[in-house]
């Protein structure tokens, strides 16, 4: 396979990119040499604005310290020539992928970020029958995962983030995952690498042995390369006791640098070698993995692969008491299992109150204190029915579970796998200052040790007064415990520092490691000449130096400077000094804990890079920009309601251009996100205040006021259809509204919905037949552009038995809402609920064709509004289809559907609120086969799509649902959107799809 480069295009790309620094950027003019002379050497993007260093400031651990700047090195040469730049400046460097380390290896002050996610992320190579992949730093694991399927291959470490995480990265920290149990961690997957050393050389690392004709062909000569190899052989050899006695005996050891890998005995066959035994090697790919960037930048790999089971099945035991469940992992590692994790209460807990989560932990009984899930596959075990009884029996019937949750199905397996792979993100949420940091939490000790470990670790938090999560991979003794505390006072920070100490002198009483997967950065760095001794403390320096001689490689990572030792005290992101504003709102924001609780609760684990499913992050997945990102912009709302920019700049025209308006208000992010940073929300916010400072656009008045708009425009139909058409009419729209020429318009229809419904006499289910009486919501494109699914809907729930009233109703507020505009929003809101607060209180519910109207009622008005009938109303208010769902109505009907089969593209608004799924199961029990897509926006947007700056960036996200669409086996699409019918409508080659309400009308039997 070729590399790719999926780099934006320029229509695509925000603003920031390539801005020039300002005279307020810190530097001055060092600063500005530095990056004219970066610009000069690369072809990649290089900024050094203010907005990119608040976005590469953090990652998703708790510090945060700006870079100088940021480049995008699109390829090798790049990469050289950045080194020998920032050599040349004396200024360092950090290699980053997603930006989702924990420990605050991503993270440093005043250095070259190299973003090697953006261009650099190809799979050059894959060689099935050798079982190995050539990659690029920047690929994406599960993309990689996702190439290898149809060869029956997959990279073995699977890190909890894998939809997000870079294979660079992973090499960066050791990475590893759940299946370390049966795989162990990364180092034992890389071959071979291509690095780019300090000075800008580039080496290839890979089996040498030792004293042969290459090694003596390398070490002759007088370059880095030389010094590197003669200085790692001395220091192994020369601490070889050391090495012996110092190093953790487990699979999961990534403290300090891996002195005790790089060099090893190889097998030699007779026809290699005529000597007995085997022959000694040096590897430098051992040693650069878990190096964290701090030895040189991996510019590409060549990895090892494993072959995928083709069936597993899973155990989850159920403990009372979490010591008892610990005291069972040496009986569950005896039974043949891949994976044994552990989850504890507050898991369970937090993912229960999830919009995201809480279906998942539904499986978990009550009374469940900690739980073990044991994972079995087919080449480990036999008969997976009889490796899951066997399970179940010696753990529960003999052991101190008191019950088991077994799951064959993918399906089932995959919810319990969600449930776990969200452990770290769900307890972030926690509500308050307090949250349980990561800076302990994946210390490593032998499994039969666990229990009497984690004994240490409750007394150690009972003496500093908190308390603990405990999940993780216990199969491999390594808990990730992340004790509670605020950093955000002196004191917690102190305690911080102590529970530290104590640790590793717990850790160091356990033959363990203190770190055994997310590596040293700056949260355990410290602590590495305690855990190893002096005399491997000098031998870490002295590879540092052989390395890099000016330490300008991500410094302060795994060995620091004696003059400069990193403290896991500083560079924090919430630390004692950090204030912010809690600004007066228009919303409330009072079930978030305020307007900046809820713009903190982003933890920067980065879930919104993912692009392989779910809705979060519809501009990020078309751009590949940080600032698209839901992280990015909850980083920099952070930076101005802290004073880190000023906070003025959150009105400013650049961030509501630049940061803002990208966000298209999905929702994706309030289901998506697993701590529920609801972007939507904030924007919505500082977009009224901006509003109220600066004004409203014509164009924005006409959004948010389509209603009257297409009230209009079906009174003149249809000659009001043919304005549009006239020549230049396009164009004159996009010159003085902006609103984009080549977008298809509505078009309007004479006689409305509610025209329609009055026309025929209104209701046709007498009061005394009626089952149920509804009112269907008759939402603006509906009511005057496409009536077709109000009117199915109509039929269906009258087949149904049902009373409907088509109301003639004002606008949810919806369009003013998603224009900033909440004043006019709450004006609307406020007359609809006078509207149907009566009805509802009558025993009426309320439908809806359009999910967004839907979602603006259920979601929306509770901040938008304070009035004691809203919760009544919410409880009482459908999407249409979720309504046939949820009453089974559907049941009552005779169906007879063509034989056509359906790709369902469901909303994102549905998919925010849990709602979305309904739909499919009235499809299906009407008779059709139907391919839910797992697809994001549509890219439309309501408005947004029609936004002539916004044009391009609409497509380009659109076109990812037609990738979604061309590979599904559905012969017809329904979307129960509008904004999505009008995007897929306007592809080439489609014709606009029904409402799903529509096909269930279709079926149905004469």
């Amino acid at each position: 396979m070729a590399a790719q480069d999926s780099g934006p295009s320029d229509a695509t790309r925000p603003a920031t990119a390539g801005t020039e620094p300002t005279s307020d950027d810190r530097g001055e003019g060092a600063s500005r040499r530095l990056a004219a002379d970066l610009r000069r050497a690369c072809e990649g993007d290089v900024r050094f604005d203010e907005y990119t260093r608040v976005l590469y400031a953090t990652d998703g651990s708790v510090y945060g310290a700006e870079p100088a700047g940021v480049v995008f090195p699109r390829d090798v040469d790049d990469v050289r020539a950045a080194v020998r730049v920032a050599s040349d400046h004396g200024v360092p460097v950090l290699p980053r992928g997603a930006g989702s380390s924990l420990a605050g290896q991503a993270v440093g002050p005043g250095c070259i970020v190299l973003d090697l996610s953006r261009h650099m992320d190809g799979i050059v190579d894959v060689d099935p029958e050798e079982r190995r992949a050539v990659v690029q730093p920047g690929v994406v694991q599960d993309d990689l995962d996702d190439a290898l399927e149809p060869h029956g291959l997959r990279f073995a470490p699977d890190p909890a983030s894998s939809n997000r995480a870079t294979i660079g990265g992973g090499i960066g920290n050791n990475s590893t995952g759940a299946h370390s149990v049966r795989y162990g961690i990364t180092d034992a997957y890389v071959e071979e690498c291509a690095v780019v050393l300090a000075d800008g050389s580039l080496i290839r690392t890979r089996d040498v042995v030792l004293d042969s004709p290459e090694w003596e062909r390398i070490v002759s000569k007088d370059d880095r390369e030389a010094a590197i190899y003669r200085t790692v052989r001395a220091v192994v050899e020369d601490n070889a006791e050391e090495i012996e006695e110092r190093y953790p005996k487990l699979k999961r050891s990534v403290s300090g640098y891996n002195l005790q890998k790089v060099i090893r005995e190889r097998e030699t066959g007779a026809a290699d070698d005529d000597r007995e035994g085997g022959e000694r090697v040096v590897n430098l790919s051992k040693l650069l993995v878990g190096a964290e960037g701090t030895l040189g930048v991996v510019v590409e790999a060549t990895l090892s692969l494993v072959t995928r089971p083709d069936e597993t099945a899973l155990v989850v035991a159920c403990y009372d008491d979490l010591l008892e469940a610990l005291s069972a992992v040496p009986d569950a590692l005896s039974l043949g299992t891949s994976a044994v994790e552990l989850m504890d209460r507050e898991v369970f807990r937090l993912a229960a109150d999830s919009p995201e989560y809480a279906e998942y932990a539904a499986a978990i009984p009550d009374g469940t204190e900690a739980a073990l899930m044991l994972e079995f596959d087919d080449e480990t075990v036999g008969a997976l029915p009889d490796a899951v009884a066997a399970a179940t029996a010696d753990l529960v019937d003999r052991g101190a579970a008191f019950e088991a949750v077994e799951a064959f199905s993918t399906e089932e397996q995959d919810r319990l796998w969600k449930l776990r792979k969200a452990a770290i993100p769900l307890l972030m949420s926690m509500e308050g200052d307090p949250k349980p940091y990561p800076f302990v939490e994946d210390a490593s000790v032998p499994p039969d040790e666990l229990a009497e470990y984690v004994a240490g670790f409750q007394e150690i938090l009972d003496e500093h007064d908190t308390t603990a999560a405990y999940f993780a991979h216990a199969g491999v003794g390594t808990l990730h415990i992340r004790p509670v505390l605020s950093l955000k006072t002196e004191d917690g920070v102190e305690t911080m520092r102590s529970i530290a100490e104590d640790v590793t002198s717990l850790v160091l009483d356990h033959h363990g490691s203190f770190s055994g997967e997310h590596g040293d950065g700056l949260a355990r760095t410290a602590f590495n000449p305690k855990l190893y001794g002096p005399d491997l403390w000098a031998a870490f320096r002295e590879v540092k130096s052989a390395f890099d001689p000016d330490w300008l490689m991500n410094p302060g990572k795994v060995v620091y400077r004696e003059d400069d030792p990193t403290d896991v005290r500083e560079h924090l992101r919430y630390g004692p000094d950090y204030a912010s504003l809690e600004p007066a709102t228009t919303l409330d924001f009072a079930d978030d804990g305020g307007f900046s609780h809820l713009v903190e609760l982003c933890n920067g684990c980065g879930t919104c890079r993912q692009t392989g499913g779910d809705v979060m992050c519809p501009t990020y997945r078309a751009t590949d920009e940080e600032i698209a990102t839901t992280r990015g912009r909850a980083n920099l709302l952070r930076a101005a309601i802290s004073g880190e920019l000023d906070p003025e700049e959150l009105y400013d025209e650049r961030f509501q251009r630049e940061v803002l308006d990208l966000c298209i208000g999905c929702k994706g992010c309030q289901s998506d996100c697993p701590t529920g940073v609801d972007l939507a929300k904030l924007k919505a916010e500082v977009k009224h205040e901006y509003h109220d400072r600066e004004g409203v656009s014509l164009r924005e008045r006409l959004f948010s006021n389509v209603d009257r708009l297409s009230a209009l425009g079906s009174a003149l139909a249809p000659v009001a259809n043919r304005a549009a058409d006239l020549p230049g009419a396009r164009g004159l729209l996009e010159r003085t509204l902006g609103v984009a020429a080549d977008r298809s318009l509505p078009a309007f229809r004479r006689q409305s919905l509610t025209g329609w419904f009055d026309a025929r006499g209104g209701p046709r289910v007498d009061s005394a037949r009626a089952t149920d009486r509804v009112l269907l919501f008759p939402d603006t494109y509906t009511n005057y552009s496409y009536p077709n699914p109000g009117k199915a809907a109509v039929e269906v729930l009258e087949a149904a038995d049902v009373r409907v009233e088509v109301p003639d109703l004002g606008p949810t507020g919806r369009a003013a809402y998603s224009q900033g505009r909440l004043d006019l929003a709450a004006e609307r809101a406020e007359a609809l609920v006078d509207a149907l607060a009566p009805r509802v209180e009558a025993g009426w519910s309320v439908l809806f064709v359009e999910p967004s109207d839907a979602s603006m009622v259920v979601d929306e008005y509770a901040s938008l509004l304070s009035d004691d009938r809203l919760d009544r109303l919410a409880a009482n208010a459908y999407g249409v289809c979720e309504y046939l769902d949820r009453e089974r109505l559907d049941e009552r009907l005779s169906f007879d559907a063509p034989a056509t089969s359906l790709a369902y593209h469901g909303h994102c608004h549905g998919k925010a609120r849990g709602a979305d799924h309904h739909a499919v199961g009235v499809l299906r029990r009407a008779g059709y086969a139907v391919d839910p897509l797992d697809s994001g926006c549509c890219g439309m947007a309501g408005s947004f799509g029609y936004e002539a700056e916004h044009h391009d960036l609409s497509l380009a996200i659109g076109e990812l649902l037609r990738e979604r669409l061309d590979a599904s086996d559905g012969e017809v699409v329904v979307a129960p959107g509008a904004s999505c019918r009008t995007q897929i409508g306007d592809f080439d080659g489609r014709d606009r799809p029904p409402h799903p309400v529509e096909a269930v009308a279709a079926a149905l039997a004469e």
